[in-house]
């Protein structure tokens, strides 16, 4: 884990794998925000901004953040699905206290492509179908109007786009 990629997966993995439960879920989601409130405070001697890395499960967040996370040195990332603007909420709540820019970068994979790569994932990180077809029926395309300085959408398949 990266310091600067931040993940409620992350708070899933265990010695065996990552495991999922209802409260496990809750209880990262609570970890999430409060590294993502020190990550944005605690970077204060860098220009910072904080890029809400979005999309549907399997359509390649942590992909395009690995491939860019390095030409990106003042950026703190919050890698999650994050499908409608009352999911963004808070994270944007949190940059704009900190005094941070938000920029949306908006992976927009087919479900047929996220489902595909979904079920070629390893068994502990594979999310059930229903729950990725639930959060595709979710999607918000994220906008300025929400706090975003800039919302870029990466359509390309090889995630190559940068900001």
């Amino acid at each position: 884990m990266h310091e600067r990629h931040i993940n409620p997966d992350h708070h899933l993995q265990t010695s065996t794998g990552r495991v999922f439960t209802k409260e496990r879920q809750l209880a990262a989601w609570d970890r999430v925000y409060e590294d993502l409130e020190v990550a944005l405070r605690g970077r204060s001697s860098t220009p910072i901004q904080l890029c809400l890395v979005m999309g549907v499960q399997g359509s390649g967040k942590t992909t395009w953040i690995r491939r860019n996370i390095a030409a990106l040195p003042g950026a703190v990332f919050l890698d999650a699905a994050l499908p409608a603007v009352r999911h963004r909420a808070r994270a944007l709540d949190i940059a704009r206290r900190c005094r941070v820019e938000a920029i949306a970068v908006w992976i927009n994979m087919p479900l047929e492509i996220a489902l595909a790569r979904n079920a070629s994932r390893p068994a502990d990180e594979c999310v059930p179908e229903e729950a990725l077809r639930s959060v595709f029926s979710l999607i918000e395309v994220p906008t300025t109007s929400e706090g975003f300085v800039r919302v870029v959408e990466i359509l390309d398949s090889g995630l190559s786009s940068r900001l």
